[in-house]
């Protein structure tokens, strides 16, 4: 069954600029955004669409559900503010406490969604930001069909999650200074221009290629060596030895 983002979408989009263009406060934009959820992202108000985690004496803004399992927290913020890198902090340490990857930031225009992970302490990278007022309609559905609980309940999700990390910096930087990677790169230009080039001089000059956000992604240049079995040495043949061998057999 297709997604519909486009039609429900259009029907709440001038509530929620109004909202922007009269700077509404937190609990009315709060009230939009359920609206957002239920009428666009396909979730039922009643039971999937919450505020009842608390974490110490807070609550978290908006907790999302599907089969019973969070899938996002929700850091609301009045439809004025203008969203700050800071406002993910306080949403970051609730997931924490429920071990929840997914957090949306919005103000109803605005919407960042932040992939959260909690192997050394909390780490998280956005992994779209959109703005209704502005963006594309083709961008905005694309963002939005990502969050719609058909494709989270089908793991669409976490799919585009493995496809964004492996394509990223970090990951295509892993694969291009791989031992063999940088071999079959050195060979071809050998092949074509007759130079036979130095392994540290062309990862080098492939790492100065990318960007600098890149480069700081990938970090500093790290030739991936292929480890290669060991082959045990033998003991050398006495050759007397070898000799008394023969003769004790034919004996």
């Amino acid at each position: 069954m297709p997604i519909e983002i486009q039609k429900p979408l259009k029907k709440l989009l001038p509530y929620l600029l109004k909202a922007q263009e009269d700077s509404l406060n937190e609990a009315d934009t709060v009230q939009r955004l359920t609206k957002v959820f239920e009428d666009v992202l396909g979730y039922n108000p009643m039971t999937e669409v919450t505020r009842e985690m608390q974490v110490k004496d807070k609550y978290v803004d908006i907790t999302i559900k599907a089969d019973d399992t969070i899938r996002f927290l929700v850091e609301a913020k009045a439809a004025g503010v203008t969203l700050r890198e800071r406002h993910i902090d306080q949403a970051e340490r609730y997931a924490a406490e429920g071990n929840i990857p997914w957090v949306i930031l919005t103000n109803g225009v605005h919407w960042h969604l932040y992939h959260l992970t909690f192997d050394e302490g909390i780490e998280y990278e956005e992994v779209f930001e959109v703005d209704l007022a502005t963006d594309p309609m083709d961008r905005v559905v694309e963002c939005f069909t990502l969050l719609h609980r058909q494709s989270v309940r089908g793991k669409a999700l976490e799919s585009f999650w493995e496809q964004h990390t492996a394509l990223s910096p970090e990951s295509i930087g892993r694969a291009l200074f791989a031992e063999d990677t940088l071999g079959f790169i050195r060979r071809n230009i050998r092949r074509q221009d007759g130079i036979l080039i130095d392994v540290e001089d062309l990862a080098g000059a492939i790492h100065a290629m990318f960007s600098n956000e890149a480069r700081e992604k990938i970090g500093p240049v790290r030739i991936r060596r292929r480890r290669r079995a060991r082959v045990a040495k033998e003991a050398p043949v006495d050759p007397a030895a070898a000799a008394g061998g023969k003769d004790a057999t034919a004996q």
